[in-house]
């Protein structure tokens, strides 16, 4: 069969090799990554280049790495030229979506899923294709391939895309080798960037939701720990401003408990039990928060849901990294409760995962992934001892080649995930890696939060706009005239850091070629000083409106 696309009508049909003229130009691709419509009309997104990630249970799991984006129209001549800048906003808007590290698919296997949902399933949904049985909440190309999706008969012709991280890891204890696989999928539900998408929205769903399993298979036997992280689930916001650490605002004019409630009882419902690890401040800024979600906690669904404040840098302060092993203890009769999922070497299930933690700081990537990756150690020293491949009485942390490739996993896990939501990689990394914490580690953590500060304040209004786009949150009307990129900004957001420069240049330039007398030269440079600091200031009362904010999607919806 031949899937084929009229390039006037757009529809897309089935076809025989035969009806392809011997005359046109073919050229490989690796798969369709869906459609969407934009300012010139309809455009094909493929992938060029792919990467093998690894084998999972004899399926060719594959990382996507580069995407072509095909226009159905030969010409844009047809356009003016405010439609023309706006239709190439729009595919740079695409690009910088797919450029962005993490897409992941497989041809003949369902990666939406965690291996305990895929072992209680029906004959029937077995029998569904990729596309009809993936879970929505990570299938990243779903809205661009609605329309393949609506003709069953095309559906072979394309497959879930997942956005996030796999690692996969042949290894070796004791002389026996296991398959070690840690894979985190991202929500597409109410995802973004940092310092725009905050807590959650009507529906329940949380900003940076990831769902992140650790699979151990050895001898036709596998295991699986699944951990989930997501953003406080209430309705904050923390708009950026041009202050380092905008100031978050939890929302008085919502009804939290609605959406908390929704949140909560999907949890419970796709993952039993929950135990909360929140890990952000118990002073400043970050205290209304934790003490807010603590009140919403106790007067809902109080028998599935259990509470745990860990003040994260207040407790590990001036390297005291060993103090994370108290929340490890404090929450091993839970861990030990929950369990982990297991199928042996006959494919009997011998136990279930019964419950998962739930852990969050501010952004949901630095401190989380830190004590996801020690609660994920613990669940796999049960697990290797019960599969025989550690001896009683040994440790994994005793075991060098392995400990090694597990930590630069987890670093690696977080610099994925970081990047992702942040724009760059992920802090505290060299804990992770090594174990302990470095002073090269905070000088590369003074770098990334640098680049973060630059990006979420001068970059990222973009970044969001590309999201929505790319996920259908925002769609584009060919009949439209304007489109919102064409707002106009105030004249402040031109003048003032012009003013500021220029003053900032004289009063740098006074300095070095000083007047005739000292008390020129000072009057001067106290002149074009003031001049520079106050123009600074200004900028910084007004900060909102000299980042770069979103475009596309309604501010309401944004704040």
């Amino acid at each position: 069969d031949v899937l084929v696309i009229d390039r006037v009508s757009t529809e897309m049909t089935l076809a025989g090799i035969k009806d392809i003229p011997p005359s046109g130009v073919t050229r490989p691709i690796c798969g369709i990554m869906g459609t969407i419509r934009l300012v010139a009309g309809m455009y094909l997104i493929v992938i060029t280049r792919k990467r093998k990630v690894g084998d999972l249970f004899g399926h060719t799991v594959w990382k996507a790495l580069e995407f072509d984006v095909i226009s159905y129209k030969k010409t844009i001549l047809h356009l003016t030229d405010f439609q023309m800048q706006d239709n190439k906003a729009f595919l740079s808007m695409l690009r910088n979506v797919l450029n962005t590290d993490g897409f992941y698919f497989c041809t003949d296997y369902d990666l939406t899923h965690t291996q305990q949902r895929l072992s209680n399933t029906s004959p029937d949904f077995q029998e569904m294709s990729l596309l009809e049985r993936a879970d929505q909440r990570f299938m990243w190309n779903g809205n661009l391939l609605r329309e393949i999706t609506a003709q069953p008969e095309l559906h072979k012709f394309a497959f879930p895309v997942i956005h996030g991280f796999i690692v996969m890891n042949p290894c070796c204890i004791n002389g026996k080798v296991f398959e070690w696989i840690l894979i985190s999928r991202r929500s597409c539900f109410r995802a973004g960037v940092r310092y725009y998408v905050r807590g959650i929205d009507s529906e329940g769903h949380a900003a940076n939701f990831v769902e992140t399993e650790q699979i151990v298979q050895y001898n036709n036997a596998r295991v699986s720990f699944v951990q989930t992280r997501g953003s406080m689930p209430f309705f904050w916001s923390q708009r950026p401003n041009l202050k380092y650490k905008p100031k978050p605002q939890i929302s008085t004019d919502t009804n939290h408990m609605d959406g908390f409630r929704r949140h909560f009882e999907s949890q419970v419902l796709i993952y039993g039990k929950q135990v909360i690890l929140n890990l952000v401040n118990q002073k400043g800024s970050e205290l209304p928060l934790e003490q807010a979600f603590a009140k919403m906690v106790n007067v809902t669904l109080a028998s599935l849901l259990r509470y745990i404040a860990f003040d994260f840098h207040k407790e590990c302060s001036k390297m005291r990294w060993h103090r994370l092993q108290i929340l490890v203890d404090a929450v091993s009769d839970m861990q030990e409760e929950f369990g982990y999922f297991m199928v042996s070497s006959d494919g009997k299930v011998m136990s279930e995962q019964s419950g998962t933690f739930r852990s969050n700081c501010m952004d949901c990537l630095d401190r989380t992934n830190v004590i996801q990756s020690l609660l994920a150690r613990r669940s796999l020293q049960s697990q290797l001892q019960r599969m025989g491949v550690l001896h009683v009485g040994q440790k994994i942390e005793e075991q060098a080649d392995f400990e090694k490739i597990y930590k630069n996993a987890w670093a690696d896990n977080a610099n994925a995930c970081a990047k992702q939501y942040a724009g760059t990689g992920a802090l505290k990394t060299d804990f992770t890696r090594t174990g302990k914490r470095t002073h090269w580690g905070l000088v590369m953590d003074g770098w990334n939060s640098m680049i973060r500060y630059y990006k979420n304040n001068f970059s990222d209004g973009f970044r969001q706009d590309s999201i929505d786009l790319f996920l259908g949150n925002y769609t584009v009307d060919e009949t439209d005239g304007l489109t919102p990129l064409h707002m106009q900004k105030d004249w402040k957001f031109l003048l003032l850091p012009v003013i500021m420069v220029v003053a900032f240049s004289m009063c740098i330039i006074c300095l070095l070629m000083a007047g005739d007398t000292w008390t020129e030269t000072l009057a001067y440079v106290l002149f074009w000083g003031m001049a520079s600091a106050l123009t600074a200031a200004v900028i910084v009362v007004n900060g909102r409106e000299f980042v770069d904010a979103p475009k596309l999607v309604q501010k309401e919806k944004m704040d």
